[in-house]
């Protein structure tokens, strides 16, 4: 359908997993993108799928969590579009994410608030002159784990309620430029997701009414299209739950 045609789309943590499916998915609706992470394997194989299938796309070896990475990778995006439309703020290094109220340290936090909140809010200023003005969309991605409050996620959970906060400060602040900024909040089997439930023995089986685990291509890459297209162009400061209905009435 080509609901992307003409848009330069950035997407992080675009190697695997969410990512790379919202880039394929993009990229399959007539986007080009800027598939952009940490590891430069994982940015060819995305590239590779993209460009296979016919699709435009460039990678960009990038660590979010490092300010000077962040305005490179813009540079190259500019260099090689011009301009862009739609961010993703997807990447955040999940590997400090542990700890409860008495025994998380200070230093887990401040890692997880740097990969989430400060990078998002980096890139979003990044893309903010390009996108004024232009109809531009912001998506973010948070987590349930801060909404219901899950013990023993201290630093993630902190660091993606701030995704939350930031997201809708940011609709309030940049609505009048045209640009929407969203959240979506999901679950879905990813490497990340895998190893959460190992480390913590949790059975999500029987926990959603949709009685089985999000798919990366069919369940999630399809609402950040959404969020991406004009369909939504008057939804903004927004929580979507992809997660079939594990939240419900809690996401209020």
């Amino acid at each position: 359908m080509a609901r992307l045609k003409n848009k330069v789309a950035i997407v992080t943590g675009a190697g695997r997993g969410i990512g790379r499916a919202i880039a394929r998915c993009f990229a399959g609706e007539g986007a080009s993108v800027a598939v952009v992470s940490r590891t430069e394997k994982n940015i060819r194989t995305t590239v590779d799928e993209i460009t296979a299938a016919g699709g435009a796309a460039i990678g960009i070896p990038c660590d979010v969590t490092v300010e000077e990475q962040i305005g490179e990778a813009m540079k190259q995006v500019i260099d090689a579009y011009g301009t862009v439309d739609i961010l993703v703020n997807n990447a955040m290094d999940i590997s400090t994410n542990m700890g409860s109220v008495l025994d998380a340290s200070t230093d887990n936090i401040i890692d997880q608030v740097r990969g989430g909140p400060i990078a998002h809010m980096l890139f979003m200023r990044a893309c903010y002159p390009y996108m004024k003005g232009r109809g531009g969309r912001i998506i973010n991605f948070a987590s349930s784990v801060g909404l219901i409050g899950q013990p023993g996620y201290v630093p993630y959970a902190v660091a993606k309620e701030g995704v939350r906060a930031l997201t809708r400060i940011a609709a309030r602040e940049w609505g009048k430029d045209n640009i929407t900024v969203n959240n979506i909040c999901p679950i879905a089997i990813t490497d990340a997701f895998d190893s959460a439930i190992e480390e913590t023995g949790w059975e999500p089986g029987d926990m959603f009414p949709v009685p089985r685990m999000g798919d990366v291509d069919k369940d999630i890459a399809p609402v950040a299209l959404f969020l991406a297209s004009d369909d939504s162009a008057y939804m903004t400061g927004y929580s979507l739950m992809a997660d079939g209905g594990f939240m419900m009435d809690t996401a209020r």
